[in-house]
């Protein structure tokens, strides 16, 4: 290239050239400019990353973790969170926080949707209180709508605290909160339910609390009136008042006791008031019913000098020295065997001194050495059990002394003068031989057998009767042994077995008892046991051989007389049966004759007629009641087994003999009801009985009288009674003697159906039958 080639092209190159320098500078500028831009952009984006990396582990570190619900239900959540409610990994939507065996309870994640879904329509904030796995492990959540710069569109943000400890422990406090309740309702309902005035006083002696016994008490109305009006249960008491008493109480802290009558219900009644103070709140009280307590008191004192009165009245005397061994009481009997001062016993004495009084009075055993005779009755006040002696004083008198240790450490010592009873023992032994030679000499054997069997007294009779050994009685056998020596006299050697049972039943049961027992030899003995006051049995055998024979020709004479009244039923049944055949006869010809058959009759002969007929009905009564009393006695009557309704009978029956009754001038006067009820048997037979019953008391009442009928049920059963006055005063039985056979019959009738009748005539002419049916 030329010169002028370069020149040219070295002029066109240097402009390019700035150019390119130019460019290059800017773009390397630009570059070192973009280089310091992403350099501050890298510093400022790794700032932010350790910002989230330090608020994410402040998040994971945090006591409270978020869960985003989004409205489409979806969740975004850390996945500590899923732990937290029992899932293996968080899902994608909030339903899927339940599950069968792991996460919420399913009505739990409907509660929590239900929750977010009003957060998410009305703004309002959520809280509740969840349980996944188990009612040990608890979530509190508190929820809002989330900032639209963190997730726009109605998303709610949920805050979630682990409130697992805080729930046990608000659970452990809740339970401590429901017993320490349980506990206080109890309190208050013992002392609601105290039979005692209960009440509680404030720190100022104001009344704020009392039970129903106090309102009562105090005959308020309710338990606020008594505390509005002050109502003050216990009166003051030597110008103290309740609250004056309480105030004394809380500023000593120490409980005060008194006793104060109280008046309830119009009574004065003693009562033991305390008052308790309860630390700086106030004081409590309460008063007991003591008058019961004071009663027994006063009981006491009064049985103690009633005691001591009865005392004096005894015939033995009765000394009482208390646990210090000092003589305390004694009677008039006591000052009288021992000769004793008139006041002894009014001031403590000690017994030793007691027994010096006793020797000095000559009223002791005579003994060589007396301080220890007396030291050893003093060892009876320490005994374990009651002491006996018998003292034989220098007078001749006897004296039996008991010795009676009290649980309180005294002594009791009760002196029997036994100096007449000696000698009455000796009067005794002087009767038992005579009662031994009396009983020798009785008509019948015997033996007196105490309640164990054994034998105690016997006499020769007896021994005969048995052929008894005398060595054998005199051992005094068991009822056993006795009864094997016996048996060889029997007939029957089970016999024994008999007169074992009379024997136990005269010592055990205390019964009398008897019976008979053939002997080998043809006698015949009557046994009888009796029980004796002094608890033995006594045996008697008596020989009724002779009356046996007599006995025997008895029974076979009333055989006879049976088999001849037998024979006489007999004849009256038929001969009854015999007369109504021709009876029948003469009442139909009779009746034919009335009628016209024969042709017609005078007024004369019409009245003989009609007598004929009168008298045909009257024996033919007769003659059915005699047939009835013969079945009746042989017990062949029929009966009819049917309910009757007595009232209705009893009422038909009087009906019937109206005109009888008013012909009579009669008042007759029926008592009862259809509470009378009814019985079974037969109405015919019964409506005869009674029948025949009131008509004997037509019969046999004045003119102008009264029969009084009365019918009623009663426990033994249903009672019927017809009283009335009898005609024939003042002669008994007249009544049943002009019955006839009315009275015998309707006796048969009401007891062939298991009844009774009872008929009865005092000494002024009143009659009275009672009828009493089952």
């Amino acid at each position: 290239m030329d010169a002028a080639a370069l020149e040219q092209g070295f002029t066109i190159g240097l402009p390019a050239l700035l150019l390119i320098a130019l460019l290059l500078a800017a773009w390397t500028a630009g570059a070192g400019w973009s280089l310091y831009v992403s350099s501050k952009r890298l510093r400022r984006a790794t700032r932010d990353r350790r910002a989230n990396l330090r608020l994410s582990r402040m998040i994971d570190e945090s006591p409270a973790l978020p869960l985003l619900v989004r409205a489409n239900g979806r969740i975004e959540g850390p996945e500590r969170l899923a732990a937290w409610f029992g899932c293996s990994s968080m899902p994608q939507f909030l339903h899927g926080l339940a599950g069968p065996e792991s996460g919420l309870p399913v009505e739990e994640a409907e509660a929590l949707w239900d929750a977010v879904e009003k957060t998410r329509s009305s703004a309002a904030p959520l809280r509740m209180l969840l349980h996944p796995g188990s009612r040990n492990h608890a979530l509190n959540v508190i929820g809002h709508l989330a900032d639209p710069q963190i997730a726009p569109g109605g998303s709610v943000m949920l805050w979630v605290f682990d409130a697992s400890d805080s729930a046990a422990e608000i659970a452990r406090l809740s339970g401590e909160a429901e017993r320490l309740r349980g506990d206080f309702h109890a309190l208050v309902g013992l002392i609601e339910a105290a039979p005692v005035p209960m009440w509680f006083r404030d720190a100022d002696g104001h009344l704020r609390l009392v039970n129903s016994a106090y309102v009562a008490a105090v005959g308020a109305q309710s338990a606020d009136e008594v505390v509005t009006g002050e109502i003050e249960l216990v009166e003051a008491v030597e110008g103290l008042t309740a609250p004056e008493v309480a105030a004394q109480a809380r500023s000593s802290q120490r409980p005060i006791e008194r006793n104060a009558m109280i008046t309830i219900d119009g009574n004065r009644r003693a009562f033991r008031v305390s008052d308790l103070p309860v630390g700086e709140d106030g004081v409590a009280g309460y008063a007991v019913d003591v008058e019961d307590l004071e009663q027994l008191h006063r009981e006491y004192r009064a049985f103690r000098a009633a005691q001591r009165a009865l005392l004096d009245q005894m015939s033995s005397g009765v000394a009482q020295f208390d646990h210090a061994r000092n003589l305390i009481f004694t009677n008039l009997p006591m000052q009288r065997i021992f000769k004793l001062p008139a006041g002894i016993g009014q001031e403590a004495m000690p017994v030793g001194r007691v027994f010096d009084l006793m020797r000095d009075q000559g009223r002791l055993p005579e003994v060589r050495d007396f301080p220890a005779w007396r030291d050893e009755h003093l060892g009876w006040f320490t005994a374990s059990e009651v002491k006996d002696e018998e003292w034989a004083l220098p007078d001749g008198t006897h004296l039996r002394v008991v010795a009676q240790p009290m649980p309180d450490g005294g002594l009791v010592m009760i002196f029997e003068d036994r100096t007449e009873q000696l000698k009455l023992a000796s009067a005794r032994d002087t009767l038992l031989r005579t009662r031994n030679a009396t009983f020798d000499n009785l008509f019948e054997g015997l033996v007196v057998l105490a309640p164990d069997g054994r034998l105690q007294i016997w006499n020769r009779r007896f021994a005969g009767e048995w052929n008894l050994r005398e060595k054998l009685l005199a051992d005094h056998p068991h009822i056993d042994a006795l009864l094997d020596a016996m048996s060889p006299s029997l007939e029957n050697s089970a016999d024994t077995s008999r007169i074992r049972l009379v024997v136990e039943a005269a010592t055990l049961q205390r019964e009398q008892t008897g019976g008979r027992v053939n002997l080998a030899d043809g006698r015949v003995l009557a046994l009888m046991g009796v029980p004796l006051p002094d608890g033995n049995g006594m045996l008697t055998s008596l020989d009724i051989t002779d009356s046996q024979k007599a006995e025997a020709a008895l029974r076979d004479r009333n055989a006879a007389l049976v088999e001849a009244d037998a024979m006489k039923t007999r004849f009256l049944a038929n001969m009854s049966y015999e007369f109504r055949t021709p009876l029948t006869s003469i009442a139909g010809f009779a009746e034919m004759l009335r009628v016209g058959v024969a042709g017609d009759l005078t007024d004369v002969g019409q009245e003989y007629v009609t007598a004929i007929l009168d008298s045909t009905e009257r024996l033919s009564q007769q003659i059915e009641a005699v047939l009835d009393l013969t079945q009746s006695e042989a017990g062949l009557m029929p009966l009819a087994e049917e309910e009757v309704e007595l009232m209705p009978l009893v009422t038909g029956i009087v009906q019937e003999r109206e005109k009888k009754i008013e012909a009579s001038g009669l008042t007759f006067n029926l008592r009862g009801d259809r509470s009378s009820g009814s019985v079974r048997g037969d109405a015919r037979q019964l409506g005869r009985a009674i029948g025949n019953l009131i008509d004997h008391a037509i019969a046999s009442s004045a003119r102008e009288g009264r029969i009084n009928m009365d019918l009623r049920r009663r426990r033994q059963g249903v009672s019927i009674t017809i009283a009335h006055e009898n005609s024939a005063k003042g002669v008994s039985g007249n009544a049943q003697t002009s019955a006839g056979l009315n009275l015998p019959l309707a006796r048969e009738l009401i007891e062939a159906h298991s009844g009774s009748l009872d008929y009865a005539e005092d000494s002024r002419g009143r009659v009275t039958a009672t009828i009493v049916l089952p």
